[in-house]
């Protein structure tokens, strides 16, 4: 159903939802809000995901070396580069990290933000390493970023900086198919990623698989269908297959149906708009949605739709919407009692000045990052399921792969097998038919014959990663008795350890 729902959902949304404005937006949550929920003793970005790594590395099998050589970043790359705006010139600093090239090539966003730091992108390419692990995805984890506001910046002098960074990663060998391949992040999309392509192309023009150079690309360009909406689409299959688990339904005294469940989602970006509207289309009650300025709450549930145009047309803000209470105050909302809560967000909005507030029986991470350690024992202890970051927005990078196989590949997905599989779904109809002396209608018979789209190829390989990974994720939760982050961190640390010793891990011994 929510394959079908979102196909038919993506063409009216895209005209009122813009992903960049959007995610610029979210960007801010990271500030202000971030202060409200953190006491300053508590660990930085790279400093939490390396707590929650040593955590994990207690339940591995991994040797006391292999675990060092995981745990550090391989290779970091920081450039500078001057821009000329308003007849002044401006100096452009950018990072790329490579956390982990146990498996060719790294994967991982670019952001554009005057946050960018080199700890945030270190941070984040760690996550993606342990994140590419966890649903099986073949790519080491990077990270990237340009320490920009793009608000300030016009398209063309955006598309100048883009292009000189990519430069950059060209000549230090940084980017490539093989490599490293970038996608976008907070504040950039589509546009960049055919800007980064390009650049590319023209540096290396024979490179018959160039468009593998970056993904998240527009359709035009050798992008894949699904690719908008994949994280939001991951966060709501692992949420509902996490509800179908006898023992988390008992934990939190929940039917374990999507149906009815009550969710607030922080965040209003391209990720926490598509699990929204996911979870609306299967029957969950979005009571809230969290934004930097204003919330909107309903405990009867609010059109994520309806609220979604409100801002388009009202400066991009919710204040005024109708049919909801705005709330000035948005953290409070984070606090407000739900089934489930969504930080959609950016890290670390949920440290210790606001854990012991928090009423949601489930927090899904949908953002990386959004829960410091310390707030994380406390929900814990309070009773709370954590869905864990590494699995549940592992999304986007799943859907990244297919995009890159694609096109490696040279070949959209379904090309070469649709009208095959759509004759002989019809021939075995027939035969049914023939058998059973009940002809069906035209649009039954169109509804069974009917051959998968690229789309729905995608959604489907989406759905089954996710189920898998949060199968394997309970099972070793179960069988340790841990938590579900430290179950998911320790099986992606087995694998990639799997991976090295497999490898053999040349020069690494006398």
């Amino acid at each position: 159903m929510a394959s079908l729902l979102a196909y038919q959902l993506r063409a009216a949304s895209r005209k009122s939802f813009n992903h960049g404005a959007l995610s610029l937006r979210a960007r801010q949550l990271s500030t202000d809000l971030t202060n409200k929920a953190t006491e300053d003793n508590e660990p930085k970005f790279l400093r939490a995901v390396e707590m929650f790594f040593d955590r994990a590395a207690k339940h591995s099998n991994a040797s006391e070396e292999t675990l060092k050589h995981i745990k550090s970043t391989d290779s970091v790359l920081s450039v500078t580069f001057p821009v000329e705006k308003d007849g002044k010139t401006v100096m452009i600093r950018g990072y790329r990290s490579q956390h982990s090239r146990h498996r060719l090539p790294c994967k991982g966003g670019i952001r554009f933000s005057s946050a960018v730091d080199l700890q945030e992108v270190e941070a984040l390419s760690a996550l993606m390493t342990y994140k590419c692990a966890v649903v099986d995805v073949p790519f080491g984890g990077g990270k990237g970023g340009i320490m920009i506001d793009p608000k300030e910046w016009t398209e063309a002098e955006l598309e100048r900086i883009t292009r000189r960074f990519t430069l950059e990663l060209c000549q230090k060998n940084f980017i490539g198919p093989g490599v490293d391949v970038p996608a976008p992040d907070v504040g950039t999309g589509p546009r960049e990623m055919g800007w980064i392509a390009d650049t590319y192309r023209n540096f290396n023009p024979q490179d018959v698989n160039g468009a593998a150079c970056v993904t998240g690309k527009a359709l035009s360009l050798g992008g894949v269908r699904g690719r908008t909406e994949a994280t939001g689409l991951g966060v709501y299959y692992g949420v509902r297959e996490f509800l179908s688990f006898p023992e988390v339904q008992a934990k939190m005294k929940h039917s374990g149906k999507i149906d009815g469940t009550s969710v607030v989602i922080q965040g209003f970006g391209n990720v926490g708009y598509w699990a929204a509207k996911f979870f609306e289309a299967n029957g969950a009650k979005i009571t809230g949605i969290i934004e930097h300025d204003v919330a909107a709450y309903n405990k009867n549930g609010i059109n994520v739709e309806q609220l979604a145009l409100w801002r388009k047309e009202n400066g991009g803000s919710f204040r005024g919407f109708p049919d909801a209470q705005i709330i000035e105050n948005p953290m409070s909302v984070l606090e407000a009692e739900c089934d489930v809560l969504i930080p959609a967000a950016l890290e670390r909005q949920i440290g210790m000045r606001n854990a012991h507030k928090i009423r949601a029986k489930l927090i899904g991470e949908a953002a990386n990052g959004p829960v410091t350690p310390a707030a994380d024992e406390v929900l814990r202890s309070n009773g709370a399921v954590i869905i864990p970051d590494l699995l549940l927005n592992a999304g986007g990078v799943c859907v990244s792969y297919f995009e890159w196989a694609k096109n490696l590949s040279h070949l959209r997905f379904g090309r070469m097998n649709k009208r095959w599989d759509e004759r002989s779904k019809e021939q075995l109809l027939s035969l049914v038919e023939g058998n059973a002396g009940h002809p069906l209608t035209e649009v039954e018979r169109r509804q069974l014959i009917h051959g998968a789209e690229e789309h729905e190829l995608v959604y489907s390989g989406l759905e089954d990663t996710m189920i898998v990974a949060c199968n394997e994720t309970r099972q070793t939760a179960n069988a340790k008795n841990i938590d579900y982050r430290t179950a998911a961190l320790a099986n992606s640390i087995n694998k990639i350890a799997a991976s090295l010793a497999g490898s053999g891990s040349i020069f690494t011994h006398a």
